[in-house]
């Protein structure tokens, strides 16, 4: 035991690279051995850290110009919880050669960690200059706008990082994150035509008025809607319905979504509740999963629905199922993103009736029990600062009774202002 002790001492270390020490290629081939061991050891479950100091001390005093050594003294006493020391040594390396590019990333991690934005701020930037493609220094740097919530530098800095990498799943969830956690106030309109083909039946009527009140912890939506039904150039059923809706984050990766709505007119369900749970993980993936309850005049039904989206770049792709009491419904949804989280282009299509589709809620009972298959196209973009203009067309081939159908084009209106 005490031999081992001898051989893995320092000194006996010394000793030995000193009898081999009688060239410089010698000397050479003794100092990256021992970085070996001290790399090594590093990678054990735990590494003897005081000891990875000593034997680091020992290639520096052999070798002097090897910045390595200077490097894994500055990790080891970072993990040693010796942080001014590691921050001496990792600013030594970058003095003495800036291509050490692990110094600039341990040195910005350490700021970070030690809540020195300023400092960290300049090395990122630093270490950006040098090495330009480098996408980790980039993300470390929004994250220092990101802590001192410098937001406009932060949302310029993704947009900026995502024009390099275009196709990056974590750079797009950021940007939503980001997004989210803006506050903004929202007033918007939105009116949608139904068109039936079977004679005599439509058109359908539904314009709604909502206010979208968005800060940090999530959003809360007021909306009120107004539905008018045609059949034989009369109306059969209009009125009005009452709506909160909300997605409240309950986490840095997960947030939940609530809607209430209530009418007491035969246009629309007498009650509606729904809840979702999402999470997102990593490479841009999401999921989620909730319930649907809607109570009709004389009915009422319960349904679960199960989704999974990723990020594709600026491509988000999401498919849900519901899973119904009669039929399953199905919906694939895609949009690709421009500028913002308001400027985009959707293509969907699906099966079935969800308890989603609000243009379809006064039929919700008797349609869930039908086929029916649907496609659309969406465009929604910002304008003139304040402005989010929306439009929408979809075509639905509806099952009205078992065996017989009829086609729907639904053509759809939105306008917004931000305050």
């Amino acid at each position: 035991m005490n031999f081992l002790k001898i051989i893995y001492s320092p000194t006996f270390l010394l000793f030995i690279l000193l009898l081999s020490g009688h060239s410089a290629k010698s000397q050479k081939v003794d100092t990256d051995s021992l970085l070996t061991v001290i790399v090594k050891d590093m990678k054990n479950n735990p590494p003897n850290y005081k000891l990875n100091l000593e034997r680091s001390l020992l290639g520096k005093k052999l070798a002097p110009d090897y910045l390595d050594y200077y490097l894994l003294l500055g990790r080891n006493h970072e993990l040693l919880q010796q942080k001014d020391s590691a921050r001496y040594y990792y600013n030594y390396v970058i003095d003495k050669n800036p291509k050490y590019e692990d110094a600039f990333a341990y040195l910005i991690n350490l700021d970070l960690e030690e809540k020195k934005y300023d400092e960290g701020l300049m090395i990122a930037n630093k270490a950006i200059d040098l090495y330009p493609e480098n996408k980790n220094f980039q993300l470390k740097r929004i994250a220092y706008y990101s802590s001192q919530k410098y937001t406009k530098n932060e949302e310029k800095s993704l947009q900026s990082i995502k024009e390099k990498f275009p196709n990056d799943p974590e750079i797009q969830q950021l940007l939503v994150n980001l997004y989210s956690e803006i506050n903004s106030d929202i007033l918007g309109v939105y009116y949608n035509f139904t068109s039936i083909s079977r004679d005599a039946v439509g058109p359908w009527h539904l314009a709604s008025a909502n206010y979208i009140r968005q800060r940090k912890w999530g959003s809360l939506v007021g909306r009120i809607s107004y539905a008018n039904r045609f059949s034989q150039s009369q109306s059969i059923a209009n009125g009005i319905q009452y709506e909160i809706e909300s997605y409240i984050n309950t986490g840095k990766k997960s947030y939940s979504y609530f809607d209430v709505a209530y009418s007491s007119d035969l246009a629309f369900p007498k009650l509606r509740l729904a809840y979702s749970f999402f999470y997102n993980f990593k490479n841009g993936w999401e999921a989620d999963l909730g319930a649907r309850y809607i109570k009709g005049k004389d009915s009422e039904s319960a349904s679960f629905n199960v989704g999974v989206g990723k990020y594709i770049g600026s491509a988000w792709l999401n498919f849900r199922t519901y899973i119904q009491k009669d039929n399953p419904a199905f919906l694939i949804n895609s949009r690709y993103y421009f500028k913002s989280k308001y400027d985009y282009v959707s293509l969907f299509g699906g099966y079935g009736t969800s308890p989603d589709n609000r243009t379809t809620l006064g039929e919700y009972e008797q349609r869930s029990t039908l086929e029916s298959y649907r496609i659309g196209i969406g465009y929604s973009v910002t304008f003139s600062k304040h402005y989010i203009g929306g439009f929408l067309a979809s075509f639905n081939k509806q099952e009205y009774v078992p065996g017989l159908n009829q086609n729907e084009l639904e053509l759809g209106f939105s306008l917004q202002y931000k305050l």
